[in-house]
């Protein structure tokens, strides 16, 4: 259940600034010497890996990337200021290639992991630079050398953060196509999604995460009947699990408990997991099933929310749950590696 996440981008390093001609102008000095002040170097642009990211998701909206330039020299031998680098942040286990020839730049695995993709051209220099016992008024200076530019490959091997657990039919393939860009088969007969589907769900400026529609669970899955062991087999990646139970269900609490039953046959560990329940095609319920479904509960610390892939009703809310208890998992593994470190 992996997913290549990959972007193009372009990159341009700041240009040098250049030299300066200029002579010093004193009073009672009326022929004094060079001063033209050297040009600063143009900045670097750098991709570092970042721990707390983990797609590429931000530079598919945004695809050309410029270091600052650096300043031009100035007289009394003043140098330009260097260019400010532009630090392009990237999860860990991001490769970086060259697009043109498809060398491979760096393979970003750790947190702070970086790679210089294009390099800032050296500034000028100013005539004072120049001054010999033969020539000790030159009028010219250099100008500052371009920075390097390119187009740079980058690609991640994805792990889905979520995993989207239900029956046949229950509008996981529905749910993932209205919440990322993912473009799964959706008919409504068994088993259309035959495998894993992932998706990445944009949450704001370079915070995202990867969703799976799984394909659907059914009694017995864990004895590999419809597709149960490669289904159950894929969700013991995720860290978060969204149990999907459709509002017509003639008994929602059974659904629920059925679909725990197959994942802790398989796997207890799959229990432990974090979960949410969403109720699913709700536009369908009157006001007489939505009260109904009010009261139902599931288990007492695990959050509910009502949902339409078909209208957008509660997605704006699932999709917070989601993160919300990614960053809470995040946390905890965190703590946990921080505790081990000190002991």
């Amino acid at each position: 259940m992996i997913l290549i996440d990959y972007a193009k981008i372009h990159v341009k390093a700041g240009d040098g600034g250049n030299g300066c001609v200029s002579f010093r102008r004193e009073k009672y000095v009326p022929r004094g010497g060079p001063d033209g002040g050297d040009g600063g170097k143009g900045g670097d642009v750098i991709i570092r890996a970042d721990r707390n990211l983990s797609t590429l998701l931000d530079y598919q909206y945004k695809t050309f990337y410029r270091a600052e330039n650096g300043q031009h020299g100035r007289g009394k031998n003043q140098h330009g200021k260097n260019g400010e680098d532009i630090v392009l942040l990237v999860p860990c286990g991001t490769i970086v290639k060259d697009a043109q020839t498809g060398e491979v730049l760096a393979d970003l695995v750790n947190d702070g992991d970086e790679v210089i993709v294009a390099r800032g051209g050296k500034g000028g220099r100013g005539n004072a630079r120049f001054a010999t016992p033969t020539n000790r008024a030159p009028r010219f200076a250099e100008k500052g050398e371009k920075g390097e530019e390119r187009e740079i490959e980058l690609e991640l091997k994805l792990i889905a953060d979520v995993g989207l657990v239900g029956f046949p039919n229950v509008g996981k393939s529905t749910l993932i196509s209205k919440i990322s860009a993912a473009k799964p088969k959706i008919a409504d007969y068994p088993f259309t999604t035959l495998q894993p589907n992932l998706g990445i769900v944009r949450y704001d400026e370079f915070k995202s995460f990867v969703v799976a529609d799984m394909p659907g669970l059914i009694e017995g899955a864990h004895l590999g009947k419809g597709l149960g062991i490669q289904f159950l087999k894929h969700i013991e990646r995720t860290k978060l699990l969204v149990i999907m139970i459709e509002c017509t269900s003639s008994n929602p609490r059974k659904d629920y408990e059925t679909l725990l039953n197959e994942m802790r046959l398989f796997s207890s560990a799959l229990l432990e997991k974090p979960k949410i329940v969403a109720i699913t095609k709700i536009d369908l319920a009157d006001t007489k099933l939505r009260k109904k479904l009010d009261r139902i509960k599931f288990e007492d610390d695990i959050p509910i929310v009502k949902i339409s892939a078909v209208t957008g009703e509660g997605l704006k809310e699932l999709i917070n749950l989601m993160w919300t208890q990614l960053q809470k998992i995040k946390q905890e593994v965190n703590a946990t590696q921080n505790d081990r470190l000190i002991t």
